[in-house]
């Protein structure tokens, strides 16, 4: 039985499977499973800015009946010095399931450990996993599979793209991962990746040469290649170190005639990607953004039913 969604190495390939079949099915009956929640609530915790996360989990929730109460750290006694285990076990006591967005990924193992209820990763620094489950969910709608398939992803190492190395890799898929020295993605995570991918049938790998890397793609994939709170300094030498890693025509067109391009929003018009890439026929971004809402009702009536098995359709 699934507790927590803490990254996509939790689930099992199976998990992940029924999870996107889930998700299918929801889409197309948004409110079959308007009861789950039943006017009961979420917590939200959330110390970083949001706007699709936010929204489709604020419409997630509203779609199964129930309600969500967001919060920032200087609304709580966390602010104070209260301890992340007093707070999480007592908000247990009140919510159906603890959601979290924050920096660090022990304050998020901390929380899932001492709370009673489902606790699930919004984005920390190293995961990102809802994006993930959108991101499968998007290119199986697209492509008509996953396994197989060439994802690359182009930029620098971060949440992001260890959620989605993670996730293809359980599912089978050939995952590239084009990144500049010193930018790649976090080594102990890799090495998980790629050990799923040897059971799966899939493959991990790691490339410094994007062009190269993007040849007969059938998924290109970006994100920001800064964040908010870089110094100026820090900002510049990244800006220059990935440039070459831009998504443009150029690098587009080195893809399969199929190709997608994907991007977990929100973007940097002309550094990551370019506005005719973003903007352009082969972009599903948006499509992305609104999977975002139908993975997340799927994953909280999966945490909130006995079991995943119980919870897919039939």
């Amino acid at each position: 039985m699934l507790k927590d969604l803490l990254r996509i190495a939790d689930l099992s390939t199976e998990d992940l499977v029924r999870l996107l079949d889930l998700a299918d099915s929801i889409k197309r009956e948004p409110y079959r499973f308007d009861r789950v929640l039943d006017d009961e609530s979420l917590f939200a915790y959330f110390s970083k800015p949001s706007t699709r996360t936010r929204v489709s989990l604020a419409e997630a929730v509203a779609r199964l009946g129930g309600q969500i109460q967001f919060f920032g750290p200087q609304e709580l006694q966390l602010g104070r010095g209260e301890t992340i285990e007093d707070t999480a076990a007592v908000v247990s006591r009140y919510a159906k399931v603890i959601v979290i967005r924050t920096y660090s990924d022990d304050e998020l193992d901390r929380f899932a450990g001492a709370a009673t209820v489902p606790v699930i990763n919004a984005l920390t620094d190293l995961h990102h996993p809802c994006q993930a489950l959108a991101d499968m969910m998007t290119i199986r709608e697209k492509l008509g599979r996953i396994a197989g398939v060439r994802i690359v992803y182009v930029g620098a190492g971060n949440n992001v793209a260890h959620s989605l190395m993670e996730a293809g890799a359980m599912l089978g898929a050939e995952v590239v991962i084009a990144t500049p020295a010193g930018l790649a993605p976090d080594p102990g995570i890799t090495r998980v990746s790629q050990r799923m991918a040897a059971t799966s049938g899939g493959s991990v790998t790691l490339s410094d040469r994007p062009l190269q890397a993007v040849a007969g793609a059938d998924v290109i994939y970006t994100d920001v290649w800064t964040s908010m709170g870089d110094s100026e300094q820090h900002r510049e030498s990244r800006l220059t170190a990935l440039h070459p890693f831009q998504v443009n025509a150029e690098l587009m067109s080195r893809a399969r005639p199929h190709a997608i391009f994907m991007h977990c929003l929100p973007a940097h018009r002309g550094e990551e990607v370019t506005d005719e890439v973003l903007d352009g026929p082969q972009s599903v971004v948006l499509d992305q953004a609104e999977n975002r809402l139908h993975t997340e009702q799927a994953l909280l009536v999966a945490l909130l039913e006995e079991s995943l098995t119980g919870a897919a359709p039939s």
